[in-house]
């Protein structure tokens, strides 16, 4: 029976009418089916594209699907539908841009892309196996990133779904390794195809992820530096079949080993390829056993053959209707891991056409600065984070004498007076004599007259008191107060004797005659003596000026002939004062899992005496064309 719903999954006809109703159900991959209705049949309007159909055969329900392709046939009379299942519904969502996911559980993650609907239509339901790995998607459909999650399981998984409640459930379990049903000769074996092609053996894979030419992602970083896995047992048996599998949605080494290691398991041994007509027979019997349906494992029961337990990983009926007990089975290996069937290769090179991948990157750093021994030239320069690969990191530089663009200039001579904070005294360390080698005579060209401007009085206080006093004439060419020729001198016994004079002076002149001064040989004698000085200050006067400065460039005579290179604080083996190429990637700084550290790195070069550097840092490295997403 088959039901037509609306996208708000309301049923809106029933269509009795249908016929050449078939589906296929295959293990891990969108289910078909298709039926067809008579060209006249009115309700060939409740079925529309994209809506959905509901499929039951008898009482059992097949699962839910929507319309897609619609053929009318004039010459036939019918109208047949094409029809997928809605977990095909997950292909109208998209991941936009990059997300990346590392070291998370299978649930998480599964959680996270479903979380990424634009109708959330699905729900996560039971996730039996949890792995840890680095995953990344990029402008991918969201159907195709959730059947990624599983391709680097090493065991054998299978999705499941729930279509009867709405949201729909989606499941990721482990699939029965028991047989449930059964294929025997002569009870409901149609017919049995076998074919076995070892032109696919394959036991050396050298995977390759992520990137392009040296920087392409290898498993050598985890796997002992060997670039390649192996099957020991299928070499020794079968000598060396290799091959390179290539898949750039790889960034992580591990995940990138995992995936090779489960496709070696499949690829170790030959494709042997089973196919299997099967009556349906379950409803004759009874018998559980004898239902053959997709996910199930089967005991196949030969005559010409040992028993083998296989599991269905495809079962189409052609016709539910016409021949209900037909089915055609695909069998293969319960180890088969369907995620690397020529499908699924052909899905993930199409995805690889969209995903963005990288490009070899030239950047320079350049620095020219004076330094000496005390203040080295520094170069600071950045990794990126999105660097895959660091393919080269150079350092060039030379040294030149030091350079200064400006001095100043004198601004010439200046008379001060300074100040001092005290007195002092000097003593002489003893007494002198100045000898005279002879006379001397000095002597007048000429008489001269000096003339006084004016007069002056001297007044001496004191008093005699009759103390004896000799008189004694005196001669003088001045004029006297009172009209005498002469004056007289008093000796005076000065021993206790205190007086006063007044001494008037009138206004003069003086003549100088024609003279000759005779000056006979003669010494001084100096004294031992002390000069006392007394505190005293000095005060400072300068005059408000200025000292202009002279612009220009001015060399010092003398560079470096030594320099000392560290690398994020790592010595550099080297001597010299120039360099063409010095490789400083064994010098950067690494991280936990021995990888150059990406962000801030400095390289210093300092001179053994003041000078000038020159210097210039070119990186070449790989880089991925996309930004850091946030989760």
């Amino acid at each position: 029976m088959i039901k037509t719903l609306d996208l708000q999954r309301n049923v809106t006809a029933i269509l009795e009418n249908a016929y050449a109703i078939s589906y296929t159900r295959t293990n891990n991959q969108i289910w078909q089916a298709s039926f067809s209705l008579p060209i006249n049949d009115k309700k060939i309007q409740k079925v529309k594209l994209l809506k959905y159909v509901e499929i039951s055969v008898e009482s059992e329900y097949i699962g839910l699907f929507r319309i897609i392709p619609k053929k009318t046939s004039k010459s036939s009379l019918s109208v047949s539908f094409e029809c997928e299942h809605v977990l095909a519904t997950l292909l109208g969502s998209t991941l936009f841009k990059d997300h990346q996911l590392t070291n998370l559980p299978t649930n998480e993650v599964l959680e996270y892309l479903l979380g990424q609907q634009k109708e959330p239509h699905w729900q996560l339901g039971s996730v039996e196996i949890t792995r840890y790995f680095h995953y990344l998607w990029e402008n991918e459909n969201l159907l195709s990133a959730i059947f990624s999650v599983t391709k680097p399981f090493d065991e054998q998984y299978r999705w499941t779904w729930d279509t009867t409640t709405y949201p729909w459930t989606l499941n990721l379990v482990r699939p029965n390794i028991e047989p449930v049903c059964r294929i025997k000769e002569r009870h409901n074996l149609i017919n049995f195809e076998i074919e076995e092609n070892p032109m696919s053996v394959f036991n050396r894979i050298y995977p390759l992820g992520y990137g392009e030419g040296v920087n392409q992602l290898t498993i050598e970083s985890v796997n002992n530096g060997v670039p390649y896995i192996e099957d020991a047992e299928s070499v020794a048996e079968n000598g060396i079949l290799e091959t390179v599998w290539v898949d750039k949605r790889f960034e992580d080494a591990a995940t990138l080993m995992a995936s090779s290691q489960a496709l070696l398991k499949r690829w170790k041994e030959p494709i042997v390829s089973l196919v299997v007509s099967a009556a349906d027979v379950s409803k004759i019997t009874g018998a559980k056993i004898d239902e053959l349906k997709e996910g199930n494992v089967v005991r196949l029961e030969l005559d010409d053959f040992p028993s083998m337990d296989l599991l269905i990983m495809k079962e189409h009926r052609p016709d539910t209707k016409g021949t209900p007990g037909n089915t055609q089975l695909e069998i293969g290996s319960l180890t088969e891991d369907l995620s690397t069937t020529q499908a699924d290769l052909e899905r993930r090179q199409k995805i690889n056409e969209v995903y963005a991948q990288g490009a070899t990157n030239l950047l320079s750093y350049s620095y020219n600065d004076n330094a000496d021994d005390e203040h080295p030239a520094e170069i600071v320069f950045f990794l990126p984070d999105g660097m895959v690969n660091i393919n080269e990191l150079t350092l060039w530089f030379e040294t030149d004498y030091f350079r200064g663009y400006s001095r100043g200039i004198e601004s010439g001579g200046a008379v001060v007076r300074s100040t001092s904070a005290g007195g002092g005294q000097t003593t002489s360390a003893g007494g002198g004599q100045t000898t005279s080698s002879g006379g001397g005579q000095t002597t007048s060209s000429g008489g001269g007259q000096t003339t006084s401007s004016g007069g002056g009085t001297s007044t001496t206080s004191g008093q005699a008191n009759g103390f004896p006093a000799t008189i004694i004439p005196y001669m003088t060419g001045m004029a006297i107060p009172d009209g005498s020729s002469h004056i007289h001198g008093v000796t005076i016994d000065t021993s206790d004797f205190d007086h006063w004079h007044t001494v008037s002076v009138s206004p003069h002149t003086h003549t100088v005659s024609d003279h000759t001064h005779s000056v006979s040989p003669h010494t001084h004698q100096v004294s031992d003596h002390t000069h006392t000085v007394s505190p005293h200050t000095h005060e400072v006067e300068l005059d408000p000026h200025t000292h202009p400065i002279e612009h220009g460039i001015f060399l010092l005579d003398t560079m470096p002939n030594n320099v000392e290179i560290r690398v994020d604080g790592n010595l550099v083996s080297f001597s010299g004062n120039s360099a063409d190429a010095i490789n400083l990637i064994p010098y950067l700084t690494k991280d936990s899992d021995g990888k150059v550290a990406r962000g801030k790195h400095v390289v210093s070069l300092t001179p053994n005496e003041r000078g000038r550097i020159n210097a210039q840092i070119n990186t070449q490295f790989f880089i991925q064309s996309r930004g850091q997403y946030s989760l």
